[in-house]
């Protein structure tokens, strides 16, 4: 069972994309929350919203890449 080394990198590609998302995602809404008497907060909110769902995306269709190149789909 040979492994699809190009898939193999594309997945990881993805999930190196989602690692600093995890981290701004949160940064961003906490800084939010503790920033609420200013005008931007909605908007900083929706952007750490919209960096964590992305993180959760990208993190899946890694994770669904990487699995297809070991196993051969």
């Amino acid at each position: 069972m040979a492994t699809n080394k190009e898939l193999l990198g594309k997945g990881i590609k993805y999930l190196t994309g989602a690692l600093p998302l995890m981290f701004i995602g949160p940064s961003l809404i906490y800084n939010a929350f503790m920033n609420q008497h200013t005008n931007w907060h909605y908007l900083v909110l929706g952007v750490g919203i919209a960096a964590c769902i992305s993180s959760m995306v990208l993190i899946f269709l890694g994770l669904k890449i990487i699995m297809k190149g070991l196993f051969n789909d």
